[in-house]
């Protein structure tokens, strides 16, 4: 009895991260298949990928909280959708810049919107659960600081791929003519980063208070 109560407490321990998974590997496979340009997909999914990665390695020594894995999964869905169609060909925001009437597809400004406001979250755990930083004041400042060096890093990965391929990274761009591209994806990742920090604050404090009375109980692994 105390064995098949164990086996079930594991399954249930386990059944998150299997859907988690299934739910990653299902978008991939979508987005994967007859994508509008492949070579675009390939640079708009590999940071997912590469993420998977890193979460697969760090997974024992450094679980993060549930919140954290879903955003992750949110940021990933975000990069396999713009990597299936194209940031600039997304079909819903198609629809929106014509009902709009504005000149641009703006699914890569959602997408730049995303891509901080989820780091912000994970920079955030890390300076907590390492205890990097005293104060929240400071914490909120580097956390801020940091997703806006991200950013500018991206630009720069972004302008790097743009002049080694040439007229074959247009998509991957996804500038669509727009003169100040750039500086209106590093402003998105400053309001991405507080919008994070002031919506999910508190959520993201009692998920680690709970993490770090679970640990202390002997329970789910994870520096702290």
């Amino acid at each position: 009895m105390g064995i098949r109560g164990g086996g079930r407490d594991g399954v249930r321990r386990r059944l998150p991260t299997v859907l988690w998974l299934a739910a990653f590997f299902a978008l991939l496979l979508w987005s994967g298949i007859h994508p509008r340009d492949r070579f675009t997909w390939f640079l708009e999914v590999l940071p997912a990928i590469l993420g998977l990665v890193v979460l697969a390695l760090s997974y024992r020594r450094f679980r993060l909280i549930p919140l954290a894995y879903g955003l992750v999964l949110l940021l990933s869905a975000v990069l396999m959708i713009g990597g299936h169609y194209t940031y600039a060909q997304v079909p819903a925001f198609d629809w929106l810049r014509d009902l709009l009437g504005v000149h641009r597809n703006d699914y890569d400004k959602l997408a730049h919107l995303v891509q901080v406001f989820v780091p912000a979250i994970l920079a955030r755990e890390v300076f907590i659960r390492l205890r990097v930083i005293n104060g929240r004041a400071w914490l909120n400042f580097l956390v801020a600081c940091f997703c806006l060096a991200l950013s500018a890093a991206y630009e720069l990965v972004e302008w790097g791929v743009a002049e080694l391929t040439g007229a074959a990274a247009e998509a991957f761009l996804g500038t669509q003519g727009y003169v100040w591209d750039t500086q209106s994806d590093m402003a998105l990742a400053l309001l991405g980063s507080l919008l994070a920090l002031g919506a999910l604050g508190r959520w993201h404090d009692r998920q680690i208070q709970g993490l770090e009375r679970s640990v202390f109980r002997g329970g789910a692994p994870g520096r702290t």
